[in-house]
C-alpha cells in the first residue's frame, strides 16, 4: 500500500485513524464527535467543523458499533448507513474538509492484505476469526487510492487515508 507523510489528511478526504499523536495533530479530546452525533447531522452539516480551524471532523465510536453487530449485520450496517453518511460529508463539502474516524485499536483490527491492498476489519469476540470486508463495502476496492498515513519516516502508519469515496 501506498504511504503518505504529508498533512493532506488534515483537510480533506476520510482517514481511519488509530495514532493518538496523529489525532492531536487536529484536535483536541473535546472536539471529538460521537458517532450518534456524526450520523444525526447527515443532511445538517455545520458550515464550521469543531477542529483543525473549522476543516476537521473526527468522529469516534465507529469501533465500538461494529464490534456490537454480527459480521454479516456490521457489513450492511456500514454499506446502508456509514457510506451514505461519509458521502453526504464528502458532497457538501466538496473536498474542502476532512472527515477522520478514530479508531484507537485501528492498529490491530484494520489489516491490509500486501498483495492486493485490500483492507479488512478484524472482528471481537464472539465472532474473533471473522473479517468484514470494509475495502469493498467502504470505497469498492479501489484499492490503489487508501494510503498508510506515516507522521515520519521509517515510522509506523497512524492510519488509513482516501482522498474521495465513490
Amino acid at each position: 500500500m501506498r504511504q503518505m507523510l504529508d498533512t493532506a489528511w488534515h483537510r480533506r478526504g476520510t482517514t481511519w485513524l488509530w495514532d493518538e499523536e496523529a489525532r492531536n495533530h487536529v484536535c483536541s479530546a473535546n472536539e471529538v464527535w460521537s458517532l450518534r452525533q456524526f450520523l444525526r447531522a447527515k443532511g445538517q452539516w455545520p458550515d464550521d467543523l469543531p477542529s483543525n480551524g473549522g476543516h476537521t471532523l473526527i468522529v469516534a465510536g465507529l469501533d465500538g458499533a461494529l464490534d456490537l453487530l454480527a459480521p454479516a449485520d456490521a457489513e450492511v450496517w456500514l454499506g446502508d448507513v456509514i457510506k451514505p453518511a461519509v458521502l453526504s460529508f464528502q458532497d457538501v463539502y466538496q473536498g474542502e474538509a476532512a472527515l477522520a474516524f478514530w479508531l484507537p485499536g485501528g492498529r490491530n483490527r484494520l489489516r491490509v492484505q500486501p498483495t492486493t491492498d485490500a483492507v479488512s476489519w478484524l472482528c471481537a469476540p464472539p465472532h474473533g476469526q471473522s473479517q468484514i470486508d470494509f475495502g469493498r463495502i467502504l470505497w469498492g476496492q479501489a484499492n490503489e487510492y487508501p494510503r498508510e498515513i506515516l507522521l515520519r519516516e521509517g515510522g509506523q502508519p497512524a492510519g488509513l487515508f482516501h482522498l474521495r469515496i465513490t
